[in-house]
C-alpha cells in the first residue's frame, strides 16, 4: 500500500511541489534558519495554546537591574540637555561619553565574567526605553553597541581568545564598536554586496601571514565616525585556491581596528537632523589576518547566518524599545497638555476630535508596551523569535510614527516651534530613521513577516520543501510520504475549524480559564487564527511560487499575523496586571482596532486575490458576513482619552519609565501645570458657576471680590495660572545661526 501511494500520489505530488513552491536563495534560507518560531507558530496553527503564553508570567528585573535603572540611568537622563546635543554640539559631549563608559552602558548585554553588566533582555529594553524618553541621540548611542554589532556577534560566534580580548574592552568603553553592513549597492539586499575580500598572503608584523585583502565602501554606519573597532561584512573570494577548490566563499564577518592602514573613517552623515554619530567608511587594500574573522577561519562564508541570528533577537529589543519610549512619552505629555491648554474657555481635551486622537495615542502606547514586554519576556527565556522580532520592528516604529503625528497635531504650535521647551519635535524628525533601518519597514512587511512566517511557522511546509529539494529522490519520496497524511489531516482540521468559526463569528471558539470578561477577545483571536491558517494553505496551494511575487497579498497576510501577535500580547499584559477594570477602556479600544485591521486585511486579500474565484471562495468560507467588527465607539474613545487626562494609576502604569524632565524643562512644566490644574479643579468649578471661565488675573480678582473663592484658593489658582502660562509657552530667539 505504501509503495502504491508513493508511486501514484506522492511521486506526482513531489514533482508538483518542485514546480510550484517558491525558490529559496541561499541568503533567504540562512535568514529562515536563523532564530526560531514561537507564538507566531501557534497563531499559524489554527488553534493557539494560550497557556503557553499566559504561563510565562510578566517580565521581571533583578535587584541589580532595578538599581541600575533607578541609579545610573536616572542620573544619565538628568545629565542630558537634548537641545544642546542636537542643535549646538551635534554630539553628546565628553561628560556623557565618559559617564557611559564608566557605568558600562556599552556592556549591558556582555556577561559579568567579561566585565559587562550581564543584564537580561528585559533590563536592556527598559534601559533603552527610559533613555529614549529623554533623548533619541543618547538612546541610539546606548542602543547600538548592545544590539547588532561586534559584542553580540562575539558572544555568539567568537573564539575564546577574541572574547577574552575584546569583550572587556567593549564593556568599559576602551573600544567603541560599529558594524558595517550597508553599502551604496546593497541595503536590504545583502546578496548585491560588492564589498569584497580576496584570500592572500601578506607580510604582517614581519611574518608571511595568511589573510584577506579587502576593499569596501559602507554608509549609514551608526557610531562609525568615533568607532575604534569595525565589524565588517564582505564577500570573500579565493581566486588562487589557497583554501580549496571553491572561489566564491560567501559573506564573511571580521573585526577590523579602525586605525588599520587603508581604513578611512571619521566623516559624518546627518540623519534627519539627529546628532548621534553616524557616517561612512572606506577600506582600500586593507590587509585582514585570518584571526580577525569572528570565530576564526572556520566561520568563513557564515557571515549572513551570523547576522541573521543576531537580528533574530536584537530586532525585538532595540528599535521597539525606542519606539515604546517615544509612544509612552507622547501619551503622558499630550494627555497633560490637552488637559491644561484651553480654547473657547474649555480644555482642548474636551473636544471630541481631540479626544479621538488622544485615545489613539494612549492605545498605541498600550499596544507597544504590551508587545514590548511580551517579546522581551520570551527573549529572557532564551528564545530567538525571528518572525516576532520582525513584527516588533516594523509595527513598533510605525506605531511611534502615528502616535507622534497625533501628538504633534494636538500640541500644534507648541510642538512645531523648536527650542529647549519642545519635547516632541526631535522625536518627530527621528521617526523616519527608525522606519528605514534594520530592515526597511516596506521590505519587512512585504517580504519578511509572512514570507518567512508562512514557511517557518507551518508544521510541515518547510520539511516538505526540504524533501522536494533532496538530491536523493528516493529519500525525498520517503520523507514526503511520511509527511503527507499528517499534512492532510492538518488541512481537514483547519478547514473545519475556520469555516465553523467564520460562519458563527467565533461565538463557539474556546478561551482559556481565568480570563474573565476578556474571554470574548481570546475567542476572536482563535477565530482569526483558524481563518489565517486556512487562507495560508489555500494561497500556497493555488499560487505556489507566485505568492512570493505577490507582495501586497503577502504583506496583508503579514499584517493579519502581526495584529494577532500584538493583540495576544495585550491580552497577556492585561492578564499579568491582574485584569484591572481601570485599564479596560485601553484594552477595548486597542482590541477593537486590532480586530478591525485583521478583517480589513483579510477582505483586501480576498478582493485582490489573483484567482478571482479562489478569493471569493475564501471569503464565502471564512467571512461570509463580511466586515463584522467596528472600531471603538465615541464613548469608548472618550473613556480612553480621559485616562491620560487625569492623574491615575492607569496613567502611571501606561507611561511608566518616562523620564519626567529636570526642573524647568518642557516636560516638567507641562506635568506640574497638569497636576496643579487637577488639584484646583474644584476651585475652577466655583469660578465657572460664577460665569468666570478664563484663567487670568482679572478673572481671579473678580472671583475673589465676589467671594466665589477664598484668598487661599485665589493663591492656589494664581499659582496654577502662572504654571499653565509657563507650560504653554514656546521658544523664540534673537538671532538664528
Amino acid at each position: 500500500m505504501s509503495d502504491l501511494r508513493q508511486k501514484w500520489i506522492t511521486a506526482p505530488l513531489l514533482n508538483w511541489i518542485k514546480k510550484v513552491l517558491p525558490p529559496i536563495s541561499d541568503t533567504e534560507r540562512e535568514a529562515m534558519e536563523a532564530g526560531e518560531v514561537w507564538w507566531d507558530a501557534q497563531l499559524l496553527s489554527g488553534k493557539p495554546d494560550w497557556r503557553q503564553l499566559l504561563e510565562m508570567g510578566p517580565p521581571k528585573l533583578s535587584e541589580a537591574e532595578q538599581a541600575f535603572l533607578d541609579g545610573p540611568v536616572e542620573e544619565l537622563c538628568r545629565m542630558v540637555d537634548d537641545w544642546k546635543i542636537t542643535h549646538e554640539d551635534y554630539d553628546i559631549g565628553p561628560e556623557i561619553w565618559d559617564y557611559l563608559k564608566e557605568k558600562r552602558f556599552f556592556g549591558i548585554i556582555i556577561p559579568e565574567a567579561y566585565g559587562g553588566l550581564g543584564f537580561s533582555p528585559t533590563a536592556h529594553a527598559q534601559i533603552v526605553t527610559k533613555i529614549s524618553t529623554r533623548s533619541t541621540t543618547v538612546g541610539v548611542t546606548v542602543m547600538v553597541p548592545n544590539s547588532l554589532g561586534p559584542g553580540e556577534l562575539l558572544m555568539a560566534h567568537g573564539t575564546e581568545e577574541q572574547k577574552n580580548h575584546f569583550l572587556p574592552r567593549l564593556a568599559d568603553g576602551r573600544e567603541i564598536p560599529c558594524f558595517g553592513l550597508t553599502s551604496p549597492e546593497a541595503g536590504s539586499d545583502a546578496a548585491s554586496m560588492v564589498d569584497n575580500g580576496v584570500v592572500c598572503y601578506e607580510e604582517y608584523n614581519g611574518e608571511r601571514t595568511l589573510g584577506i585583502r579587502a576593499n569596501w565602501h559602507k554608509r549609514y554606519i551608526t557610531l562609525g565616525p568615533v568607532a575604534t573597532i569595525l565589524g565588517l561584512a564582505f564577500k570573500l573570494y579565493d581566486p588562487d585556491h589557497i583554501l580549496g577548490e571553491e572561489e566564491e566563499l560567501g559573506i564573511t564577518v571580521a573585526l577590523v581596528p579602525t586605525d588599520t592602514p587603508g581604513v578611512t573613517i571619521g566623516q559624518r552623515h546627518l540623519p534627519a537632523m539627529q546628532a548621534f554619530q553616524n557616517g561612512p567608511n572606506w577600506g582600500k587594500d586593507v590587509f585582514i589576518p585570518m584571526e580577525w574573522i569572528i570565530g576564526g577561519q572556520e566561520n568563513i562564508g557564515h557571515g549572513w547566518h551570523m547576522l541573521m541570528s543576531a537580528l533574530a533577537a536584537g530586532r525585538g529589543i532595540s528599535l521597539p524599545s525606542l519606539s515604546t519610549g517615544g509612544a509612552k512619552m507622547a501619551a503622558r505629555t499630550t494627555g497633560a497638555y490637552a488637559a491644561i491648554r484651553e480654547q473657547f474657555g474649555i480644555p482642548i481635551g474636551k473636544f471630541e476630535g481631540v479626544q479621538r486622537r488622544l485615545a489613539e495615542i494612549a492605545s498605541i502606547a498600550y499596544v507597544l508596551d504590551s508587545a514590548h514586554k511580551t517579546t522581551t519576556r520570551a527573549l529572557d527565556q532564551g528564545r530567538k523569535p525571528a518572525v516576532v522580532s520582525a513584527i516588533m520592528k516594523a509595527h513598533a516604529t510605525n506605531g511611534l510614527r502615528q502616535a507622534i503625528n497625533d501628538a504633534m497635531d494636538i500640541h500644534a504650535g507648541k510642538a512645531i516651534m523648536d527650542g529647549p521647551l519642545n519635547y516632541l519635535g526631535n522625536v518627530y524628525r527621528a521617526v523616519p530613521v527608525a522606519i528605514t533601518v534594520e530592515g526597511a519597514n516596506i521590505l519587512t512587511r512585504s517580504l519578511m513577516i509572512f514570507g518567512q512566517g508562512a514557511i517557518r511557522c507551518h508544521p510541515y511546509l518547510l520539511q516538505e520543501m526540504e524533501a522536494a529539494t533532496n538530491p536523493d529522490r528516493e529519500e525525498g519520496l520517503k520523507q514526503l510520504d511520511a509527511l503527507l497524511p499528517k499534512h492532510i489531516l492538518f488541512q481537514v482540521k483547519t478547514f473545519c475549524r475556520a469555516v465553523f468559526h467564520g460562519w458563527t463569528g467565533g461565538l463557539f471558539a474556546s478561551s482559556p480559564k481565568g480570563v474573565g470578561n476578556a474571554a470574548k477577545y481570546y475567542r476572536q483571536i482563535n477565530r482569526y487564527s483558524a481563518v489565517l491558517t486556512l487562507v495560508t494553505e489555500i494561497s500556497l496551494m493555488s499560487l505556489g511560487g507566485a505568492l512570493k511575487r505577490k507582495e501586497l497579498i503577502s504583506s496583508r497576510l503579514g499584517d493579519v499575523l502581526s495584529e494577532l501577535y500584538l493583540m495576544s500580547a495585550m491580552l497577556k499584559r492585561f492578564y499579568d496586571d491582574g485584569s484591572p477594570d481601570d485599564d479596560r477602556p485601553l484594552l477595548e479600544f486597542a482590541m477593537r482596532a486590532g480586530m478591525h485591521n485583521v478583517e480589513v486585511s483579510l477582505l483586501e486579500v480576498f478582493h485582490n486575490f489573483p484567482m478571482r474565484f479562489v478569493g471569493q471562495l475564501m471569503q464565502f468560507l471564512t467571512m461570509p458576513w463580511g466586515h463584522s467588527i467596528r472600531t471603538a465607539s465615541d464613548r469608548q474613545a472618550r473613556a480612553c482619552a480621559e485616562l491620560i487626562m487625569e492623574p491615575s494609576k492607569t496613567r502611571d502604569r501606561l507611561t511608566d519609565g518616562v523620564f519626567p524632565g529636570n526642573e524647568g524643562d518642557g516636560i516638567d512644566l507641562v506635568e506640574q501645570a497638569f497636576l496643579l490644574s487637577h488639584d484646583t479643579a474644584a476651585i475652577r468649578a466655583k469660578m465657572r458657576k460664577g460665569g468666570l471661565r478664563a484663567l487670568d488675573d482679572e478673572a481671579i480678582e473678580s472671583a475673589l471680590a465676589s467671594k466665589l473663592i477664598s484668598e487661599e484658593e485665589a493663591e492656589k489658582i494664581q499659582r496654577t495660572a502662572d504654571m499653565v502660562n509657563r507650560a504653554i509657552q514656546v521658544d523664540h530667539f534673537d538671532k538664528l545661526k
